[in-house]
């Protein structure tokens, strides 16, 4: 790497490292004299409660080790179950973290319904002294399946793929997603309405709606079962097989009547977390810093990336050390998967913003000289990739047109993992173990050369 793109990734690497779950998690508690503090919540304890822990998602990993960090000299009882990603699995005392899905397959599975039945068990055991702490993060969604009765996890598993591959965003999925399940929407509180149940989570939703973040298993749903059926009728055909069997459940759902009052939510770290601590790298390495963390959907990869090209030709124009970071959480629309390549929305990202700054380059051989364009999960996982993201710099714009690479076509197919594999720009970095969104950094030094 060179110097600039060295900048570039520790910056992103202070914001992902910002919302390190364990941190955040062990942060949030605190034992002392048989009261339990989690997040701003007191619990007194007895000598017989025992703290069970139980949840979903990508940061369950990091999120456990934060907990029994804790609550290392506690002495208290501590036992649980957190669905994690098959590559987040790892030996903890007391705790089992189940592989609920295999690595970069953000989908529902057999051996997540198992794993929920046992979280469900955990939680119709514990007792009114005991206090069940619910992890929450990112991912969660496709981690907790519980299909309600009359559709099965294949029916749910394609029309969910249905929904992303016609362009649905985050909320139009899970406000399907919620309805076809027992235990999101707030589902879950009902198996466990004689204990005290506390849940910290660690936002992957912009602007961090609470029965949005891994479809809300543990707050109220205010979305009414009618924006699951217009969703469905907006975005798929409603006479598909699997469709039709999903609307005619929908329609026939009786209201819920979940109970809430022993029930606590706090969240711990998101996505402005990130943005700010990347910010305080860029200023320490001596940059002119600009941010905006968004706190809503903001549209497709392809946009966003052209947005961002116009913006680092503006920053050239000003000189200087400058850099812009953003977070977000940009929606891709899938090619026809008979020619659909590999890829994820951050190196879809990075990809139409070279191909908008080739575009506008009078040379294309300079037009990422003294600049980088940097985009990468929070997470760690781009897509059904191994890659985090992706970077363009000067070194690429050398490559690319040495190889003769057709970018237009690499982004059309929805494949820029390849792109980026073969010109040795993509981010790698495995789990990470958190995940509030996506952290992007546009940066300039006209004083390099």
């Amino acid at each position: 790497m060179t110097e600039i793109v060295e900048d570039a990734v520790s910056i992103w690497q202070a914001g992902v490292d910002a919302v390190s779950s364990q941190r955040l998690t062990a942060t949030a508690i605190e034992y002392s004299d048989q009261c339990l503090r989690i997040g701003s919540q007191q619990y007194s304890l007895t000598p017989a409660s025992h703290i069970y822990v139980i949840g979903a998602g990508k940061a369950g990993s990091g999120m456990a080790i934060g907990v029994l960090q804790a609550l290392q000299h506690s002495n208290l009882p501590i036992s649980g179950w957190i669905n994690v990603p098959a590559d987040c699995v790892q030996p903890l005392p007391g705790i089992t973290l189940h592989a609920a899905r295999p690595a970069g397959l953000n989908e529902p599975t057999l051996e997540g319904v198992r794993g929920t039945n046992e979280i469900i068990q955990i939680l119709q055991h514990a007792q009114p002294d005991d206090v069940c702490l619910c992890l929450i993060s990112g991912g969660g969604s496709a981690l907790l399946p519980f299909p309600v009765s009359g559709i099965t996890l294949e029916d749910k598993q394609q029309i969910t793929r249905m929904l992303s591959a016609a362009g649905g965003n985050i909320e139009q999925l899970n406000s399907v997603r919620k309805k076809l399940s027992q235990v999101k929407g707030g589902g879950l509180v009902q198996y466990g309405r004689q204990t005290r149940l506390a849940t910290l989570i660690i936002s992957d939703v912009l602007g961090d709606p609470l029965d949005i973040i891994a479809s809300g298993p543990t707050v109220p749903d205010p979305t009414p079962v009618t924006r699951a059926i217009e969703t469905i009728h907006a975005l798929l055909d409603p006479d598909h097989p699997v469709v039709s069997r999903c609307l005619e459940v929908l329609n026939s759902l009786p209201n819920s009547e979940h109970t809430f009052e022993h029930c606590h939510t706090e969240i711990i770290g998101n996505n402005r977390t990130a943005v700010e601590a990347a910010v305080r790298k860029a200023e320490q390495l001596g940059y002119v810093t600009e941010s905006l963390a968004h706190n809503s959907l903001e549209g497709y990869a392809e946009d966003i990336g052209a947005d961002h090209a116009q913006r680092l030709r503006d920053m050239k124009k000003l000189g200087g050390k400058r850099v812009y970071i953003s977070g977000g959480e940009p929606v891709v629309k899938l090619a026809d998967e008979r020619i659909r390549g590999k890829g994820g929305r951050n190196q879809q990202l990075v990809l139409a913003a070279l191909i908008d700054q080739l575009a506008h380059s009078a040379d294309p051989f300079r037009c990422m000289d003294q600049a980088v364009i940097l985009s990468g999960g929070t997470d760690g996982e781009d897509g059904p990739t191994p890659a985090a993201g992706a970077f363009a710099d000067k070194r690429l714009v050398t490559q690319l047109l040495h190889h003769k690479l057709d970018t237009v076509d690499f982004l059309r197919r929805n494949d820029a993992y390849t792109f980026f594999d073969t010109l040795d720009s993509l981010i790698l970095t495995g789990p990470t173990h958190t995940n509030v969104c996506d952290l992007r950094v546009l940066l300039v030094d006209t004083s390099r050369h």
